[in-house]
């Protein structure tokens, strides 16, 4: 069963991934019509780009993995210049079609071939290419955000900690381990008291990663009272007990559907992703997982990657939920779909008495390209009345 859904999922995609570049490269076989060569160059070289992430995936399980991984990276980023290249053509069709209907448009205007055509078509080409490098340039570069959050609380050591957030990284064919590197170093810049990984620190197979490197860049993170992490889809995607040992053996303590006291001042309550009914055929309540917890008024700060139902983690009384997934998008104009998918696609929440983060994630899935959002991890300097 579980294979004929992963058949029938892959030829939607298929089927959606061709037709849309046949969109593409038809506007531009008749863009450029008045040049033969032109024409020919063109039509070899979107090939070449639109065949690249479906060969290098097929190509990594064989003897010639060596040529999947400049190929991968070539065809993530074709990806991110398809989606431009679909929209702006998009939008340009429109507004040949309401040209035409409303008499508005030259006749030269009007239509893909001739000259006009392809000055049009050579415009929209350009456009994706720089949104395609500023985005790539964007997603290298993140932005630490800060937020000051009061949780309410009647005894404990402290008044005050710092946790430093980061979420999707992704650590994959696409973001290598020495990249983690960056972001520990600008965790550990940010001077934490609790480092928190929430969700999707890996993005497919593990077994390919170089364990010692890996291994290596999670152990770099510094932190005063310890680093934890809960797991997110793909890090089931990735092969979970694999995926779980490695972070271990980084330093990282995993939390599934499990709550510590972090130094007598919260107590940080981690939930097994949504992916794990999969797994287990179902996933525990919050409010069994919060009622485990020991009654001390300390306030609960959980962690859940996937920011679903935020009801609940009100109902359950908790002070605090950090999410994440959602990469608000990533590419323009998929933030748009986030928006009405989530409550919070990104950004600050409160319900009642229960504030909520939604992280942007700090690296990304499939092009490792962002527009129209900021990578980011986050400070919170949390004070406790």
């Amino acid at each position: 069963m579980k294979h004929s859904a992963f058949l029938l999922f892959f030829g939607i995609v298929f089927i959606i991934y061709s037709l849309v570049n046949f969109y593409i490269v038809r506007r531009g076989w008749l863009a450029f019509s008045g040049s033969c060569r032109l024409r020919t160059v063109f039509l070899v070289v979107m090939l070449l780009l639109a065949i690249a992430y479906p060969l290098s995936r097929f190509l990594e399980h064989s003897a010639l993995r060596s040529l999947s991984v400049p190929l991968v990276h070539v065809g993530a980023y074709y990806l991110a210049a398809m989606v431009f290249l679909l929209f702006l053509l998009l939008g340009a069709d429109v507004l040949r079609g309401l040209g035409r209907l409303l008499h508005l448009l030259p006749q030269g205007w009007r239509d893909w071939g001739g000259a006009v055509g392809l000055r049009v078509y050579s415009a929209i080409l350009a456009a994706a290419l720089v949104m395609t490098l500023a985005g790539a340039w964007n997603a290298r570069h993140l932005q630490v955000r800060r937020l000051n959050l009061t949780l309410a609380k009647k005894q404990g050591r402290h008044e005050r900690l710092r946790v430093v957030m980061a979420s999707d990284i992704h650590i994959g064919a696409l973001l290598p381990p020495e990249r983690f590197h960056e972001i520990a170093r600008l965790i550990n810049q940010q001077d934490p008291d609790v480092a928190l990984i929430v969700g999707d620190l890996f993005d497919e197979d593990v077994t390919r990663l170089n364990r010692e490197e890996l291994i290596g860049s999670l152990q770099a993170l510094r932190s005063r009272y310890g680093a934890y992490a809960v797991l997110g889809n793909h890090d089931y995607f990735a092969d979970v007990r694999a995926s779980m040992a490695l972070m271990e053996k980084g330093g990282l303590k995993v939390l599934r559907d499990e709550g510590v006291r972090v130094n007598d001042a919260f107590y940080l309550l981690g939930r097994d992703d949504r992916q794990s009914v999969h797994m287990k055929g179902s996933r525990a309540a919050l409010a069994q997982l919060k009622a485990a917890l020991p009654d001390d008024d300390l306030p609960v700060v959980l962690m859940d990657h996937q920011p679903f139902g935020l009801q609940e983690a009100e109902a359950a009384g908790v002070a605090l939920q950090l999410s994440g997934h959602t990469h608000h998008g990533q590419i323009w104009p998929f933030q748009w779909i986030t928006r009405r998918i989530y409550e919070i696609s990104w950004g600050y929440g409160r319900r009642g008495e229960t504030q909520y983060y939604v992280s942007s994630g700090a690296g990304t899935w499939g092009p490792p390209v962002r527009l129209g959002n900021r990578p980011e991890i986050v400070v919170f300097d949390l004070t406790f009345q």
